[in-house]
């Protein structure tokens, strides 16, 4: 029997879901902030820092270039690390909550 329109909202209402909610927030918020931050820097330093960026650092590689691709590089592993986070910490709340509705609970 699928799931009422009034066990979503008591779901919604449970400490369950406000705990799987936290779990995500305390994880993306900060690192969003933290990413965005990072770009945004990346960006600034290009347009008013051009001395600074074109600093050699070995051979043709200047700094510009290093910080760019910083930049794929930090994107894959804050994606790795979020994965990681939700299969430990998200996905198990929410399996228990899908259960729960599924169960009619």
């Amino acid at each position: 029997m699928p799931a009422q329109p009034d066990s979503f909202l008591d779901v919604q209402s449970s400490d369950e879901f406000g705990e799987l909610r936290r779990a995500h927030r305390s994880f993306a918020f900060p690192l969003t902030v933290a990413f965005v931050s990072w770009y945004l820097l990346y960006v600034l330093l290009s347009n008013y820092a051009g001395g600074f960026m074109d600093t050699i650092v070995v051979g043709n590689i200047n700094i510009a270039l290093v910080f760019g691709l910083a930049q794929f590089l930090t994107t894959f592993l804050i994606a790795w690390w979020y994965a990681r986070h939700a299969e430990a910490q998200i996905d198990p709340k929410a399996e228990a909550l899908k259960a729960r509705l599924e169960a009619g609970e």
